[in-house]
């Protein structure tokens, strides 16, 4: 049994519950009761999308019995519905997919701005360009989806590359739309420094995390190492003329955080303090997933900081991604930013494991319940 139809009981649920609730919305006495109606409401708003989604599922399971009916008759009545059948099948996986995005608890912090942080690992000159080449599809996709990037903290290279390039997204859920893009990105391709045209490996890495508000994060004065230089690099008019550039030393973690992208030390310092601030949030919140795998001997669905997570094949045109073994041959529609598919069979895959752990969780707490 698939976990899609182990999650058909949980839907079925979801969809009585939401029935109720809109009878309770006829009823007088709810009405006349301002708190319980506004519980209602709030419960009824919560799952409607989920209930929206699942109708639509249902009514295409309908229309694909209704195609299949359609196959036993005459040659173009049968033409006909085996491209309808193909239609409608994939509407079906995509919602799917969906529902089991909707049913799956988010994550609170999914709502949060982001810092996307992409560094050149092994590969030189070629995995810097691939970072930039990255930086650049992530900024088409984020400013489609409505995200404004706000360019954080570049380290270029004298060919137009990034040994390092910091960006904060903002918007409505962009740490849930970019959270399992954490993790070793590997490109193969030739490089335009390889005069023989042999295909080359590199990596990057990338790092995605929620920015941090100031309550969330205390960070003492005294904890802190600030160093003032003239930023470096290619570009940048402001290049090696002031000491706006910054670097801040949380001596506690080690952790070095250097922002050179303004012209004043104190916009730097800000920016430098937000990423930092992050960074410790984030290692926060590993500790805790660490331990909590420890006490559980399994976790699913954090989707981050995995060893190669995916593969850029140019020659080919593929990509495939190693954690869910998606492949596609549209490795140049996804460099200019549409990442949408790629996105979603993600979100699905891991939205899909993480309802696995639940359901295997709630039927453990079944059984315990009965033996007791």
């Amino acid at each position: 049994m698939s976990i899609f139809e182990k999650a058909l009981g949980r839907l079925d649920e979801i969809e009585r519950h939401y029935d109720a609730l809109c009878s309770d919305l006829a009823k007088p006495e709810v009405y006349d009761n301002p708190e319980a109606l506004k519980k209602v409401l709030k419960e009824k708003a919560h799952i409607e999308e989920v209930v929206e989604t699942y109708r639509r599922y249902k009514e295409v399971l309908r229309q694909l019995e209704d195609c299949r009916d359609l196959l036993d008759g005459d040659e173009e009545l049968r033409a006909l519905a085996r491209e309808e059948k193909a239609n409608l099948e994939k509407q079906k996986e995509e919602l799917e997919g969906k529902l089991l995005v909707l049913i799956t608890e988010t994550d609170p912090l999914d709502k949060k701005d982001t810092f996307l942080e992409i560094r050149a690992g092994a590969g030189g000159e070629e995995a810097a360009l691939f970072a930039a080449d990255l930086f650049r599809a992530y900024v088409r996709y984020a400013q489609q989806k409505g995200f404004e990037v706000e360019l954080v903290h570049a380290s270029p290279t004298e060919l137009g590359g990034f040994k390092e390039v910091i960006a904060l997204i903002k918007g409505d859920n962009a740490y849930g739309t970019f959270k399992y893009e954490g993790g070793v990105h590997r490109v193969q391709r030739v490089p335009i420094t390889e005069a023989s045209g042999r295909i080359h490996t590199s990596t990057v890495t990338v790092a995605v995390l929620p920015e941090a508000d100031e309550v969330e994060v205390v960070i003492n004065e005294d904890d802190l190492r600030i160093d003032f230089f003239r930023a470096s690099g290619a570009g940048g008019q402001h290049v090696n003329k002031t000491d706006s550039a910054v670097r801040i030393t949380h001596i506690p973690t080690g952790i070095v955080v250097t922002c050179q992208d303004e012209r004043s030390q104190h916009k730097n310092k800000a920016k430098a303090m937000k990423v930092l601030r992050a960074r410790l949030f984030d290692l926060a919140r590993q500790e805790a997933i660490q331990k909590e795998q420890d006490k559980r001997r399994a976790m699913v669905g954090t989707g981050e900081r995995c060893e190669r997570i995916r593969t850029y094949n140019f020659p080919q045109n593929r990509v495939s991604d190693h954690r869910i073994g998606l492949t596609l041959y549209k490795l140049d529609a996804i460099m200019e930013g549409e990442m949408d598919e790629l996105f979603a069979a993600v979100r699905a895959a891991f939205s899909a494991r993480a309802l696995e752990s639940s359901i295997a969780g709630d039927a453990s707490s079944t059984s315990i319940a009965s033996n007791t």
